[in-house]
């Protein structure tokens, strides 16, 4: 019995993902820039529990990059440390020039989680459309896992579907899980059940899924893959799980 419990321990150490949802977090103050509005917008860079409002560390990230009209732009040099959920994080600021989609682009270095035993990468985007146009929001930016929207990951109603394709080296992942969890930023929000603080739908054969957000505000979508690369710790090689994340908002449905 003693050597049944041991094992079943050492599997779950080992298995990567087992504990709660981590989510990388990019939300900008805007996304959908009015041609009446402040032409600059602010982003959080954060790494959380965002329903539970729990935060984590999160060092200056690897990569930070905007792609915009087919260009990419380095923001890196525009980070500046700040704490969210009480937790070192990152802020800059961005100033919209012209008409369309702008998808926002966050890859964190490597976190070490010690309760699943293994590295963890978020590979975090988001989208904001500006003076009534939306061209390029279902661009790739071709990173090593990512969602592809399938709808639109902006101008949604609370209720409405959303759908995405869950890609690995640019090709879709039949059956991913993917992790639902609401940034709780009030924390009026209230699970009945610790089941229901993070939410799960799976993917088809074609690696697209489908979730109908249940209330306006920011939704995290996050497919949890194996990565391709191990890091080496304390001698030991370790696994890397690769987190393809999208922060999708919902707006309340007002007659």
């Amino acid at each position: 019995m003693k050597r049944t419990v041991a094992l079943a321990a050492l599997f779950i150490l080992a298995t990567c993902g087992a504990a709660s949802a981590h989510f990388g977090m990019v939300i900008p103050s805007d996304n959908m820039v009015a041609q009446d509005e402040a032409r600059k917008i602010s982003l959080a860079l954060s790494f959380s529990h965002p329903f539970e409002m729990v935060g984590m560390d999160l060092v200056k990230p690897k990569a930070f990059t905007v792609l915009a009209d087919g260009k990419t732009q380095d923001l890196l040099p525009a980070l500046k440390e700040t704490k969210i959920m009480g937790h070192p994080a990152w802020n800059a600021e961005f100033e919209v020039k012209r008409p369309g989609a702008s998808i926002f682009f966050m890859e964190p270095k490597p976190y070490w989680e010690p309760a699943e035993d293994c590295y963890i990468v978020h590979l975090t985007k988001t989208v904001v459309a500006a003076f009534g146009d939306d061209t390029g929001w279902d661009a790739e930016l071709g990173v090593e896992a990512e969602i592809v929207p399938l709808a639109k990951p902006l101008a949604l109603w609370a209720g409405n579907v959303f759908q995405g394709v869950v890609k690995k080296g640019g090709k879709p992942v039949p059956f991913a899980e993917v992790e639902v969890e609401f940034y709780n930023k009030d924390k009026k929000a209230a699970a009945p059940s610790d089941l229901m603080v993070t939410q799960t739908v799976k993917a088809d054969a074609n690696g697209v899924f489908t979730y109908a957000a249940p209330g306006p505000g920011w939704w995290g979508f996050a497919a949890l893959l194996e990565g391709d690369r191990k890091i080496e710790r304390e001698g030991r090689k370790k696994d890397v799980e690769i987190g393809a994340v999208l922060w999708v908002r919902f707006e309340e449905w007002k007659k």
